[in-house]
């Protein structure tokens, strides 16, 4: 593997020591990020300090909000929620093509920062930038699709008219991953805003900045100030305070957390959607072009140096293209270029802290020590940066193992052979999770076929999880301990509304006329219910 020189240094000069200046930071001119943390609701008077993965270097203290503060967040944004949710759909939409805008306007920004927060590849960077766009388009462009009143068919023809509305929540609460700093933190947020509801979210901690500068972009796009709070602070003490408060609750992270989160929200009979963990299988079947396959592996696995939530985990290929496969699959992840800067020619980034790479270490380690075999990788590279790790592919991992069944979520893979299609995809289905899949064939029919059996909440032919991720009218989310609900498409926007029924009676009531009794009634009723049927009425 090729290697790519850390960053030499900060990107400004002069900014004070943040250890005897909270307010200062090494990375980034200290006025900016001022302007960035000022919008954290905060009176605690404590701050965390924040340091990027690129050698370390000191970036922010960010104030910490307390229980009170995420009470006050959501005062304020119910205030403004009110008036928001009467603003007419189409200037909604509008901001929000003003944002798609905007984003790609600032693009470069954008990457800078998560860069620095998140210590990943700037290519993987640019992607969160091209995603938060399709999102705010996507959304902008459907708005009227989603959420204008529509007629149903009433009880009577011409008698009964019956239509449904799409009622915002209220406040929704958003607690965000670090993982995909910029997209994690706004995407989720955006049709919640289009819908009429507020927002108070709670980014990871690790990546304030990047969420604080998406919710400046916001603000710039022409949202209202108020219906955008962001809190910051330790997720059992502030995510607690966000679902003892909100309407609504979307998370992605842990399948431990979201459980947590899920008891919080039944206790108080309000809903969620939660996007976890996942350990996703690959399928190569006996017909695929075993080159593309190997290219499309690199990305499906070491993508933000495996740190996604929907990159694979699992590798199970055909014995009549085992061989050839992972002769490529090898020789492409040696060719990679690793390193820890924000230049555009890295191919794998950083991990982004010593918990990930100490899981990841913990998880290759395991593996050998119980008889796998590492064909490329499995070293900690602390010359490239502190938490660099190398792509790492492995062979013969079995059931005894620590990454055979739990989410590494780093650059490690395993590879399996399997003789049969059928038990490929058992293979495939075992365990718990259900988030992502893919499946790699010369026949996209079989593909797709194949992919209806595979238990999880997407699956790409031929890709690894970019045509479901950027197919934005496509539900996605996990099956079984990979989650419940959906972000994107119809669901992704109507999981913030309420559906409000609402039909008017016209000329006749639905009840006994001119004196009829209720058994004369019932016959009446019964000979219209008969006739509609015959009528092909729903």
């Amino acid at each position: 593997m090729s290697e790519q020189t850390p960053a030499s240094g900060p990107i400004t000069d002069g900014p004070a020591d943040p250890e005897h200046d909270s307010t200062a930071a090494y990375g980034l001119d200290r006025s900016y990020v001022a302007s960035l943390t000022r919008r954290v609701v905060s009176t605690s008077g404590a701050t965390a300090a924040v340091a990027s993965p690129i050698g370390g270097t000191p970036l922010a203290h960010v104030p910490q909000s307390s229980p009170a503060d995420v009470a006050e967040a959501f005062a304020r944004a119910r205030t403004a929620q009110v008036a928001w949710a009467a603003t007419p759909i189409d200037q909604r939409a509008a901001a929000m093509l003003r944002l798609h805008d905007l984003v790609l306007d600032r693009q470069d920004e954008l990457i800078d920062l998560v860069v620095w927060e998140s210590g990943k590849a700037r290519k993987d960077a640019y992607l969160e930038v091209a995603h938060l766009a399709l999102t705010a388009r996507y959304y902008a462009r459907t708005a009227h699709e989603h959420l204008d009143t529509r007629r149903v068919g009433g009880m009577f023809p011409l008698l009964t008219r019956a239509e449904v509305n799409r009622v915002p929540k209220g406040v929704v609460g958003i607690i965000s991953p670090w993982n995909y700093p910029l997209t994690m933190a706004l995407c989720d947020g955006l049709p919640a805003l289009l819908a009429g509801n507020a927002v108070v979210s709670k980014p990871d901690a690790q990546t304030m900045l990047t969420a604080l500068l998406a919710a400046q972009l916001l603000e710039e796009a022409g949202f209202p100030a108020e219906v955008w709070q962001v809190v910051a602070g330790p997720g059992p003490e502030v995510g607690g305070a966000i679902v003892a408060h909100a309407d609504y609750v979307c998370f992605t992270g842990s399948t431990a957390t979201g459980r947590t989160i899920a008891r919080g929200c039944a206790e108080r009979l309000i809903g969620c959607s939660l996007e976890l963990g996942g350990k996703n299988p690959m399928l190569v079947l006996r017909d695929a072009d075993v080159h593309r396959a190997a290219e499309g592996a690199v990305r499906a696995v070491f993508s933000n140096a495996g740190q996604l939530c929907v990159s694979m985990e699992r590798l199970f290929v055909a014995d009549q293209v085992y061989d050839r496969f992972v002769d490529a699959f090898v020789s492409r992840t040696q060719a990679m270029t690793l390193g820890a800067s924000h230049d555009w020619s890295v191919d794998m980034g950083s991990l982004i802290s010593q918990a990930q790479l100490d899981t990841v270490t913990a998880h290759v380690e395991d593996a050998v020590a119980k008889g796998a075999t590492v064909l490329t990788g499995g070293r900690h590279r602390p010359d490239l940066g502190p938490f660099v790790f190398e792509p790492t592919i492995l062979e013969g991992v079995s059931a005894d193992m620590e990454c055979f069944g739990k989410e590494t979520f780093g650059p490690v893979v395993s590879l399996y052979r399997f003789h049969g299609e059928d038990e490929a995809v058992e293979r495939a289905n075992d365990g718990q999770y259900g988030l992502n899949a893919s499946v790699w064939t010369r026949d996209g029919a079989r593909g797709r076929a194949l992919a209806r059996r595979i238990r999880c909440g997407t699956v790409n032919v031929n890709e690894a999880y970019g045509a479901t991720f950027g197919s934005l009218g496509a539900p996605m989310g996990g099956m079984r301990e990979s989650g419940m609900g959906r972000r994107q498409g119809a669901e992704g926007i109507l999981r913030y509304t309420e559906a409000q029924s609402v039909a008017t009676q016209r000329l006749v009531p639905i009840a006994p006329m001119f004196g009829m009794s209720e058994e004369t009634n019932a016959k009446v009723m019964t000979s219209a219910l008969r006739l509609l049927n015959k009528l092909g009425r729903a």
